[in-house]
Parts: C-alpha cells; sequence; structure tokens
C-alpha cells in the first residue's frame, strides 16, 4: 500500500490542534535539551528586522525557530542596532535600589547580551534582501512573515504575504488606514492563515485578570473609562514643520499656525486659506505681541531644519518610501521618527492605543463606537500649509452603546503628557503613571492599571479580596521568566498557533476591530475640531460627515497596490 508523504511544508501549514498533539515529537526524545524537532521549528521571514523587529526575532531565536530571510531598506542600521544588542550596558539605577536589585540589573544585562549574540548569528544566516517582494517571489522555504516596518507600509507586506498562503505576524498598529485594516482581515480569514497584532500586552497576566474581574462584575456596570499616554513627548517629534525654505516671506506666513483644526479642508486635509485667521504677528494685522509668533518659530524652525542631505548609504529610500507620497529624504524621518509625520505613521494613538485601549475594549466587549469627537493642539505644517505632523497633544472621546445588560461605555483617550483628573477613590498614596494607564470607573469600584495591562488595581482596596475569589477562566501565555517583569511570549504564542497548539491571543479577526476603533481617533482628528464623526462598521463608511471618508484611506503611490 502506497504510503502518503507529510512533508514539513504541509505539517506547518495545514496542521490542527486535534491533529498536531500526536505528531510533535518531545525534543528530550529525539536529542535532548536544546535540540529541536523538525515540527518545533517554523520558517520565518523578518521584513524591518532592526527596530522592533530585532526584539521581536529574539523571542523567536530563544524559542528555537528558523529566521530564513532579511527583508529590510536599511541593513546599515539593522546591523547597528543588533551590534549595539550585544554589548552588555550598565544596569540603569533607581533611588533606594537594594543590593539584591542591583544584583538582578546586572545579570539581566548580561542576559540580554548573550541573547543579542544568539541575535547576530541567526541573523547572519538568513538570506538578505532589500524589497521583500523579491523575497517573496524568489524563497520558496518561507513559512510565515514577521512584519516591523513603519505603519504605512505594513498592509502591502502582510496581505503580499498572505495571498501567497504564508503565515502572518504584524507590528502595531496593524495598518495606517481603516481600509487596510479591513483588508487584512479579509484576506486573512480567505487564505485561513494564523495571525497575530504585535501588541503583546494582550498576552499578559494582566490582561487576563483585567477580563475576569470586569467579567466577574467586581467593580460593577462599566459607563466610563479614561486612557492615556505621554507619547510622543520625549519619543518623537510631533507638532513640528516640515524642513524647507520660503521662496518668498508670504508663502511661508502660514507655516505652524493652528492648522486643520477649524478651517475648511481639502483632499487629506489641505487646508484652504492660510490658519489662524490673523493672530497677530506677520499676517496679522492684530498687533497683538512681537512678530515671534508662533507661525514665525515655525517658519524660523522648518528654514533651520532644511538642507540638502543625502540619502546614507545602504538606504533604499524608494523602498521607504513605498506606498507613501514622493518625499526628499531627511534625517528627521529615518529611523523611528517617522511614527510622528502623516505620510509614514499614526501618531501616539496608533502607536500606544494597542497598548491602552486594548484592554477595556476586551474586557468589556466593545464593537464600534456610535461617535468619535477629538480635540488637539496645532498640527505641524509644511509650506503650503498642509498639515505633515500629528499634533503634539490630543484628547478624543469615543462613545459605545449598550450591550446586553452592560450600560452604555465613553472611553476618553489624552496623549502627550495630558492627564486625567485623580479618581476620588484613588488614595492619595497611589500615583497616577505620567507614563500611561487606564482607569475603569464602575458603579461599585475603579480600576486601575498601567501600559500593558500591568499591575492592575482596584479601589476600594477592599475589591481585591473580592477578585482575589474570581476564578481564572482566560488562557495564560507562557512567560519568558519569574516575576512580575517577565513578559508573556506573545510572539511564541503565534508560532505555537501556527503548529495548532495554541489559539493565537490577538488574531487579526479581533486586531483589525482594534485597529478601526484607534484609527478613528486619528480620523476624527483629520476631520476637525468641533466636529463629531458617526462610523457604520458593517459598511465601513462615516455616514454624517462625508468628506471625512476620505481619510479611511488614500490613493498610493504609482507602482503599489493593495
Amino acid at each position: 500500500m502506497k504510503r502518503n508523504k507529510m512533508t514539513r511544508r504541509k505539517f506547518v501549514a495545514g496542521t490542527t490542534g486535534a491533529t498536531v498533539g500526536a505528531m510533535i515529537v518531545p525534543r528530550h526524545v529525539l536529542g535532548g535539551v536544546g535540540f529541536n524537532a523538525p515540527s518545533d521549528t517554523v520558517n520565518v521571514a523578518i521584513i524591518g528586522c532592526g527596530g522592533q523587529g530585532k526584539t521581536d526575532a529574539v523571542e523567536l531565536v530563544l524559542g528555537g525557530q528558523n529566521i530564513v530571510a532579511l527583508a529590510d531598506v536599511d541593513f546599515g542600521f539593522v546591523d547597528r542596532e543588533v551590534a549595539d544588542r550585544t554589548k552588555v550596558r550598565p544596569p540603569r539605577q533607581f533611588p533606594n535600589m537594594t543590593e539584591e536589585q542591583m544584583k538582578r540589573a546586572q545579570e539581566n544585562a548580561e542576559k540580554g547580551a548573550k541573547e543579542g549574540l544568539k541575535l547576530q548569528e541567526a541573523y547572519g544566516k538568513a538570506k538578505r534582501y532589500a524589497d521583500f517582494r523579491r523575497m517573496l517571489e524568489q524563497q520558496k522555504d518561507i513559512d510565515a512573515v514577521l512584519v516591523a516596518t513603519p505603519d504605512h507600509t505594513h498592509a502591502v507586506i502582510a496581505k503580499t504575504a498572505m495571498e501567497m498562503g504564508k503565515h502572518a505576524y504584524v507590528e502595531k498598529p496593524l495598518t495606517w488606514s481603516i481600509n487596510e485594516a479591513r483588508a487584512l482581515r479579509e484576506t486573512a480569514a480567505r487564505k485561513k492563515v494564523i495571525t497575530q497584532m504585535g501588541n503583546m500586552g494582550h498576552s499578559s497576566e494582566g490582561a487576563a485578570l483585567v477580563n475576569e474581574w470586569v467579567q466577574a462584575g467586581v467593580i460593577g456596570p462599566v459607563k466610563e473609562v479614561h486612557v492615556w499616554t505621554n507619547r510622543p513627548l520625549g519619543f518623537w517629534p510631533q507638532g513640528i514643520p516640515r524642513p524647507g525654505k520660503p521662496a518668498t516671506a508670504s508663502a511661508a506666513s502660514g507655516v505652524g499656525g493652528i492648522s486643520g483644526a477649524d478651517n475648511p479642508q481639502g483632499p487629506q486635509g489641505a487646508p484652504q486659506g492660510g490658519p489662524g485667521g490673523g493672530q497677530g504677528g506677520p499676517g496679522g494685522g492684530m498687533g497683538f505681541g512681537t512678530d515671534w509668533n508662533a507661525r514665525t518659530v515655525n517658519r524660523a524652525l522648518a528654514a533651520a531644519m532644511d538642507g540638502d542631505y543625502p540619502v546614507p548609504k545602504g538606504l533604499d529610500w524608494d523602498l521607504f518610501l513605498g506606498p507613501g507620497p514622493e518625499v526628499q529624504y531627511h534625517p528627521i524621518y529615518h529611523p523611528f521618527n517617522w511614527r510622528g509625520w502623516l505620510d509614514w505613521g499614526t501618531g501616539a494613538v496608533g502607536d500606544m492605543a494597542a497598548h491602552l485601549i486594548d484592554h477595556p475594549y476586551w474586557a468589556l466587549g466593545l464593537t464600534y463606537p456610535t461617535s468619535v469627537e477629538a480635540t488637539f493642539t496645532p498640527w505641524g505644517t509644511d509650506l503650503k500649509n498642509v498639515r505633515v505632523t500629528y499634533p503634539m497633544g490630543t484628547h478624543i472621546v469615543y462613545k459605545y452603546p449598550a450591550r446586553g445588560s452592560q450600560p452604555p461605555v465613553t472611553i476618553t483617550w489624552m496623549d502627550g503628557g495630558l492627564m486625567p483628573a485623580r479618581p476620588e477613590l484613588l488614595p492619595d498614596s497611589v500615583p497616577l503613571d505620567p507614563g500611561g494607564g487606564v482607569i475603569f470607573f464602575g458603579e461599585k469600584g475603579i480600576l486601575v492599571h498601567g501600559t500593558y495591562a500591568a499591575n492592575p488595581k482596584l479601589y476600594p482596596q477592599s475589591l481585591m479580596e473580592v477578585a482575589a475569589k474570581v476564578p481564572k477562566t482566560y488562557f495564560r501565555v507562557e512567560k519568558s521568566g519569574e516575576g512580575p517583569q517577565a513578559g508573556a511570549k506573545h510572539r511564541m504564542n503565534w508560532i505555537r498557533a501556527i503548529k495548532g497548539t495554541e489559539k493565537a491571543t490577538s488574531p487579526f479577526e479581533y486586531a483589525s476591530r482594534l485597529t478601526e476603533n484607534m484609527l478613528l481617533g486619528v480620523v476624527a482628528m483629520k476631520t476637525g475640531q468641533g466636529k463629531r464623526i458617526i462610523y457604520d462598521g458593517e459598511a465601513g463608511r462615516i455616514t454624517n460627515v462625508e468628506d471625512a471618508n476620505q481619510y479611511l484611506g488614500r490613493e498610493y503611490r504609482k507602482g503599489w497596490s493593495l
């Protein structure tokens, strides 16, 4: 009788939880500690390998996965980042650190350097490509891709890979636009691939506890949630002008003013007419203050940053731009600072809401908001007064409908250093973390946690005794070590989901909807202050402000498509 041959590729692509348990051979049976059976290993391509990509890749390497290919537009940056990861850095010291804490910090620094060496070795064995499209066309042994590029290329990369049957892990935010998020959800479902968004706090112990406590009614029905982060403050620039020198003084009279907030908008937010309406200084005409108003300062800043900077050797700037608009290279954009620029990033909401709004969205069983409204500090503009960088600070209000017996909920988002008022139930001795956090307001009390659902606490403190009796009903993802600082192995959860032994905690079916909610805040910002948008989530349309629908997506640069 002829026996069917089970290839490794068929195994990785087609296994289910029911069959995998019988097929996986424990590594200790075959080769002892450190040996990886073929069924333990997934061939992964890393796309965007230097910044967050290297952090993601470390977990895969330590988990015994095979990094077979790398795609990046700037391998000079990648190699510098990886080399830096191999160095033992003096641990940070904090006031009142004990000798034991110092010892543990030093051990962690040495451990991190050893992990960096393993990453460097793995990267050294992988094939390299500048263009991910060529990599996917040429290299046939890739089972899955991990995408950690700037936001604006997430969708085109992930969709291309999934259409080829590759499993996909994509860093947060899942996409640059709402339309892209919906496209990835559809593709993942149609191709039946295993997916995960890189909001690692979703796999944390804190996230599971928040869900269990809220859904057990420990704090009672929740009607209000406050969410905040200090981003972009101290991390990347926002609210700044595009580098450039005006041909004439009049050409720049509007640079850096109150852009886009209250003026009619053209396509993709180009204001019609100068902002501010004569608030003094050059072109103002009202005689308030000196000529050194906000416009003058921003014009001077744009000119000071201007320069004919050559593209660094090894950086493929055209590939960096990808589907985004044509923009001349400047060192202020890359690496990392792209987050604050509308061309490539999604601002503080896109960066951090996946680690913050995620938890009330999940715990409260929310879907789409009934309305979203935003207010904010000035946008950064270019010489034509088109918005180019996100405001330094934003305040966004999401209103959600009732769900069964649960009441309507209002989530208020703040960033750029803005923080909510202290709740009455929060003891004076408990600080609110300026870096970020979440407060659930229930009828019986409040739940407070940090970014990534870290360190959840209940007040009044007597509620902690109630919470201790709540059953643990949510799946716990394996942690990277012991103690409160040990993170969940979110990337390995995706790998195990590929092999059928676990379910991915943040698949695109969930993550795309969370991303839609996050980016509706960006759409509300672009729509303008004093306006409320109403979103039909089933249709993917804004129903009350027709012009706002242009912000759900954008036209790609020539040569790129989704």
